[in-house]
């Protein structure tokens, strides 16, 4: 097939490696992949084009002009953005919802409906649109407090805290920041007591989830579900869950210590439910639905949802998959997921360990050369993921927070952890740092559902 990927993060990479790699073993017939804009990274397995990833129109005319047989949208920006219509009104097949649907993302408060009239589980939460109602529904749920950015914020728009004035400050510069670009939809009117005027800036406040969190991915075509195999990711930027969140520095997979019908319980009382209620709407959610977990004392709830692959998780997912995904990805965006075997799975463990610049996540230092990845991928089972890099004057250098996601496979997560800092211990990065703990809990067996 001609593939053409949309994004610049490891995340695209690693849906890049996955293809690539399924022709090189082959358990598919070779892919013509391109990447649009892609990233240095993808450039030995796929043609870069310079496009901009959240311009439909731009995206929809390369895909016509390569003739591709699919393209994936990888990002949540350019979903949002409606990048994936364009792509289905120039009549190519898609793998990403539509812009309406991906508001499942887009609008934390849009999601909390939906997920309301599905009879979904998930945290109780108060809309707000004022400073005051947030101190009010910070008063009425105690510490520890959550609130959320309604709109995208890259993975850092939640702040979880016990201080009730970085609480108020988080959510007084989320409703500075939004403008007037708030959402204006019915469903949001309804959240806010009758509240029907016009668009307004928003945050959620949630009541605080206990229990270790859980990703999983689910794929859909707008009826159908498959889902793949859950993971865990590590949002603090250092051990032990200290200091402020991020998108992601690490994840692992499998997760031996959650319960064996989690996957079934999440497709019948979660994922299933809310891809009804979206074709219910006349909005069919076809892509992934990126189901958030917490396990509580309570039972399992839905932390959020978003509307793409989970990075850095689906690093490490997609290094277990043996379906050939092209299969997979295009089942879906055509409507045929109902028709596919049920996907197969490596044994092996899997851990993701993100190299991070310098000041990251408050202030990314860029521009320093990058070395040894080529060492790194020397290893056995060990690849490397370019997040954040670019090419200037010959040279490999970071270009944005995340730079790097190291990969490792192993029989068990002893031996994929061993692989996976092996790997980080060869790579040079002025400045860098990353965690230590990454899968470290489950490997020791004290990772317990409550």
């Amino acid at each position: 097939m001609k593939i053409l990927v949309v994004g610049t993060g490891a995340r695209e990479h690693a849906i890049v490696h996955a293809l690539a790699a399924e022709s090189a073993e082959g358990a598919a017939p070779a892919h013509e992949l391109h990447a649009a804009p892609g990233n240095p990274g993808m450039a030995s397995q796929a043609a870069l084009h310079p496009v901009d990833a959240n311009d439909g129109r731009a995206v929809a005319a390369l895909a016509r002009t390569l003739g591709v047989d699919l393209v994936v949208v990888g990002p949540e920006a350019p979903l949002v953005a409606g990048v994936a219509d364009a792509v289905r009104e120039a009549g190519i097949p898609v793998f990403g919802p539509s812009a309406e649907a991906a508001r499942l993302e887009g609008s934390k408060a849009f999601a909390k409906d939906v997920m309301a009239a599905a009879a979904v589980p998930t945290a109780m939460a108060h809309v707000c649109t004022t400073v005051e109602q947030v101190a009010d529904a910070l008063d009425a749920f105690g510490a520890p407090y959550v609130v959320k950015d309604d709109g995208l914020a890259a993975g850092k728009g939640v702040v979880v805290t016990s201080d009730r004035d970085a609480a108020l400050a988080h959510a007084r510069e989320a409703l500075g920041a939004r403008g007037d670009d708030g959402p204006s939809t019915p469903e949001v009117s309804s959240l806010r007591s009758g509240d029907s005027r016009g668009p307004r800036k928003v945050v959620v406040v949630e009541e605080y989830l206990d229990g270790p969190e859980v990703s999983l991915f689910c794929l859909c075509d707008g009826a159908t579900v498959v889902p793949m195999v859950p993971a865990q990711d590590f949002k603090r930027v250092g051990d032990d869950d200290a200091g402020p969140n991020t998108g992601g520095m690490g994840a692992y997979t499998p997760l031996d210590w959650a319960p064996t019908d989690l996957v079934a319980e999440v497709v019948d009382r979660i994922a299933q439910p809310t891809v009804d209620e979206m074709a219910r709407r006349g909005t069919p959610f076809s892509g992934v639905l990126y189901v958030g977990l917490a396990l509580t004392s309570r039972g399992t709830r839905v932390v959020e949802f978003n509307a793409r692959f989970g990075d850095p998780e689906i690093q490490a997912v997609l290094a277990r998959l043996r379906t050939p995904l092209s299969g997979v990805l295009l089942a879906a965006a055509t409507g045929r997921l109902d028709g596919i075997e049920p996907l197969r799975w490596s044994d092996d463990a899997v851990v993701n360990v993100v190299v991070a610049s310098e000041g990251y996540p408050e202030s990314p230092r860029k521009g320093d050369p990058i070395t040894g990845i080529d060492d790194a991928e020397a290893l056995d089972g060990v690849h490397v993921l370019h997040a954040g890099t670019a090419v200037v004057d010959g040279a490999l250098v970071s270009a944005g927070g995340r730079v790097l996601s190291v990969v490792g496979r192993g029989a068990d997560l002893t031996a994929a952890r061993a692989a996976s800092y092996a790997g980080v211990e060869k790579i040079a990065l002025d400045g860098s740092h990353h965690r230590s703990d990454i899968a470290l809990k489950a490997e020791r067996g004290e990772v317990a559902v409550p």
